[in-house]
């Protein structure tokens, strides 16, 4: 199978935290189609809509925001009306609650789908609850589900998702756009890029540094991303009076984010489960991260814990471990030939084990085996 028409759907059209998805878009082979919209896909990559008429918009937005339904069926008849019109091999759906949702006009369309969990919509209570009808039929229609980690793999799992149909596929990394880098002359720079929630607990990455900082009085953390924890983080940074030695850089892109990597010996990043379930999937920082050859302290937490082997690439704590996590960061600012061997050993694991080329090979290979069970 050379070519096949390829419908991936995913929630936002921009998120700077979702990279991962960006890459499917950009690399995944055959004539795709992107859609999005929330759970349910609602326009294409031009800002189309699928339901046509003003008036089933608005009969679509009265079920879906008054009457709180899931299944509408003006809008699995749009999008069953779309997929067939672009003759669709295969949707490929990020996130379970999207899978979940388009379930049921793929089914009436009779199209293959694989449903891509990514950490929040396999952990989060609340949503794994909102969906759990859904995604038992979603499971039982669906051609292959797409874990990123063991932890979610038994996630699934115990959610009712058939076994044989889980394949334990992580985001991947270009390793040549994160080339290994020489960490022998870099001062003692720590680096977290990560949104500001609560599975990445960022008070708790400045607690450890405060710690570091008391040590080594020329260390230096720079935190980067956003989110709803961001102005309390700034804060709590005022607070302990560390603004001369902790910098919050908000969203940047890409080119600027591998500038600070080049700047830095060590990536700490402190992800938890929070109250509410949420965990990581595998954190593509982490591996951004571990290709440039960065010494990595983080937890012992989901795909982190299969992305940096304690002790040999880098060093993972117990969650909610500041003390550890502090010693382990002191130990690297202490000592830069240990930092360099960490980073060289983690960027050799890398490219043997997340290389975003055999990442979307994987994925491709998936696809076409729903086409062709199909």
């Amino acid at each position: 199978m050379e070519q096949f028409n390829l419908c991936i759907i995913k929630p936002n059209k921009d998120a700077f935290s979702e990279t991962f998805i960006q890459e499917h878009i950009n690399r995944l082979p055959g004539d795709k189609k992107v859609l999005y919209g929330g759970a349910f896909p609602v326009y294409d990559h031009m800002g189309k809509y699928l339901i046509r008429t003003k008036l089933g918009l608005i009969c679509y937005l009265l079920q879906k925001r008054l009457l709180k339904k899931q299944n509408i069926g003006i809008r699995n008849r749009a999008l069953v009306r779309y997929l067939k019109q672009e003759k669709i091999d295969v949707v490929f759906a990020e996130y379970g609650m999207v899978g979940a949702m388009v379930t049921e006009a793929c089914r009436i369309a009779g199209i293959p789908l694989v449903i891509h969990f990514h950490g929040a919509d396999a952990h989060h209570k609340q949503t794994v609850e909102t969906y759990y009808n859904l995604y038992q039929k979603a499971f039982q229609y669906a051609s292959a589900i797409i874990a990123v980690s063991g932890d979610m793999v038994e996630a699934l799992k115990s959610l009712g998702a058939p076994a044989g149909k889980i394949h334990l596929a992580s985001c991947g990394v270009d390793t040549m756009l994160f080339p290994q880098l020489d960490i022998s002359g870099t001062g003692k720079n720590f680096l977290s890029v990560g949104r500001f929630v609560e599975k990445k607990s960022p008070s708790s990455i400045v607690k450890a540094f405060r710690i570091v900082s008391e040590k080594q009085p020329d260390a230096k953390l720079t935190m980067v991303g956003d989110g709803p924890l961001f102005e309390e983080t700034e804060s709590f940074v005022k607070r302990l009076g560390l603004e001369d030695k902790i910098s919050l850089k908000g969203v940047l892109k890409t080119d600027q984010i591998r500038e600070l990597i080049g700047q830095s010996r060590c990536f700490v990043q402190h992800s938890v489960t929070a109250d509410n379930g949420d965990k990581e999937g595998t954190p593509v920082t982490i591996l951004e991260a571990g290709s440039s050859g960065l010494a990595i302290v983080s937890t012992q937490h989901a795909g982190i814990k299969e992305a940096v082997i304690n002790g040999e690439t880098g060093y993972l704590v117990p969650e909610h471990d500041i003390e550890s996590m502090a010693a382990y960061m002191n130990k690297i600012a202490e000592d830069i030939q240990l930092a360099s061997e960490l980073g060289a050993r983690e960027a050799a694991y890398i490219r043997k084990n997340y290389d975003i080329h055999d990442r979307i090979n994987t994925l491709t290979n998936i696809l076409k085996q729903a086409i062709k069970k199909n």
